[in-house]
């Protein structure tokens, strides 16, 4: 099979192969893969930023059909449509898994980082792990909600935002837009987008933003933002800046809550007298649990949240990192494994 795989010594820290997997273990199922969706992690992996991991199968944000299962595994069956996600497999045991904190877990597995992941024509999966896909969903959309999608509805929820409150969104790109989305048509939230890119901040509006700013154009978000609407009730920050991360403490009101999601190498500043006397929250939010994921694919599936992807095929795949690391991707790139459509 064709598998995407890291090579720090290649173009984009990456390269297709050709690759033979190992026959299935009891609990696993084998996966033909649809689609994969690429994330910026991908990008962090293939550059060794989380360790060197050369010749990993690179992907978390897969979507393909059951072709095969152990004998063991009664959660899934031939011909379910499924996810391949961040969070490959936790060990169930754990104060974190056993308080649905399992993303935490200590002894977690991460599909395209410690094991194989879903960026190639078939994947190996922990079948108890593998989330279905409802009905009515698209496969490439699905494979967005699989990283970005549920990993800003956990954001979103852990911002603990209400119905009718300000929440503001840092950086509207792959994983923006579907902030966006999510807290305004699932949470009933009134929505402020902040990026520096005009493009993404015109997407931002057609999909539900009630204001857009672009700090680079307009003047400080936080300022503009405080003088608006007194201050957001919360911020979810995607974009990878320290400036952003900076500019949200500052754009929320007394009691806020601002939950980090981006993970930009840089250390950000923090006022701790107004952390102190106003009761400001700062969290770090970290993809979703498998029933995060469940009903991140469902709101998928009702048509509230549109992932915006594009599909590119296989031998592509070099060009859609560079575009990536260069800022140029609107929505979410989706590399196409089937076959009939992509030969690299």
């Amino acid at each position: 099979m064709k598998a995407v795989v890291v090579n720090s010594t290649n173009r984009a820290n990456i390269e297709v192969i050709e690759k033979e997997l190992r026959a299935l273990k009891s609990g696993e199922a084998l996966v033909d893969v649809e689609y994969c969706g690429v994330c910026h992690t991908d990008l962090h992996v293939a550059a060794g930023d989380f360790g060197n991991v050369d010749g990993r199968i690179l992907g978390h944000e897969g979507i393909g059909v059951v072709s095969k299962v152990s004998e063991d595994v009664t959660s899934l069956k031939i011909g379910d449509r499924v996810s391949i996600a961040w969070m490959f497999q936790s060990c169930g045991r754990c104060e974190y898994c056993v308080t649905g904190r399992e993303t935490f877990c200590r002894n977690v597995k991460n599909s395209g980082y410690s094991v194989d992941g879903g960026m190639a024509e078939q994947c190996i999966v922990t079948a108890d792990y593998a989330v279905k896909v409802p009905d009515g969903l698209e496969p490439a959309q699905a494979s967005s909600i699989t990283c970005a999608g549920v990993t800003c509805y956990k954001a979103i929820k852990v911002a603990d935002i209400k119905a009718g409150q300000w929440i503001v969104i840092y950086g509207c790109g792959g994983l923006g837009n579907l902030a966006i989305q999510y807290a305004k048509h699932v949470f009933n939230a009134k929505v402020i987008a902040v990026d520096i890119n005009d493009d993404k901040l015109s997407l931002a509006k057609e999909i539900g933003a009630d204001i857009t700013i672009n700090p680079i154009s307009q003047g400080d978000a936080d300022t503009i933002i405080q003088e608006q609407t007194g201050g957001a009730h919360a911020a979810v920050v995607t974009a990878v800046s320290k400036i952003a991360f900076n500019s949200a403490v500052n754009a929320v009101r007394a009691c806020g809550k601002v939950v980090a999601v981006g993970l930009p190498s840089e250390t950000m500043d923090l006022n701790i007298p107004r952390l102190v006397l106003d009761g400001i929250e700062v969290v770090g939010s970290l993809v979703g649990t498998r029933k995060d994921l469940e009903e991140a694919f469902q709101f998928g599936a009702e048509g509230k949240v549109v992932p915006v992807v594009q599909t590119r095929c296989l031998h592509e795949v070099q060009d859609v990192f560079e575009e990536m690391e260069q800022g140029k991707i609107q929505g979410r790139m989706v590399i196409d494994f089937k076959q009939h459509k992509c030969k690299a």
